[in-house]
């Protein structure tokens, strides 16, 4: 039985890729990020160890590259509007959308 998937985009101009990934690694990804951010604005850098720190040893055994996908991830949130970058702040720094 092939597992549910989640479609995530990129906010990107011009780019009309999409990747797929578990449903189950979106959602818990997702509550992470939101979690993470539900603290304040937080540097994109710092994005992963805050996430990583909110999951289980189990969880990032079996989810794989924990970076790759919370880019992934947060990619589509921005797209829908859940999390948004902060307009000239340097270095890249996103927010819970305002």
């Amino acid at each position: 039985m092939a597992e549910d998937r989640v479609a995530c985009r990129t906010p990107a101009e011009g780019r009309e890729g999409v990747t797929s990934i578990p449903t189950w690694k979106f959602d818990l990804l997702r509550a992470a990020i939101l979690d993470a951010l539900s603290g304040g604005p937080m540097k994109n850098a710092d994005l992963k160890d805050a996430v990583g720190s909110r999951l289980s040893p189990d969880d990032l055994s079996r989810l794989g590259k924990l970076g790759w996908h919370v880019i992934t991830v947060k990619l589509e949130l921005e797209v829908r509007g859940e999390i948004e970058r902060i307009p000239g702040q340097k270095p890249l720094t996103i927010r819970l959308a305002q």
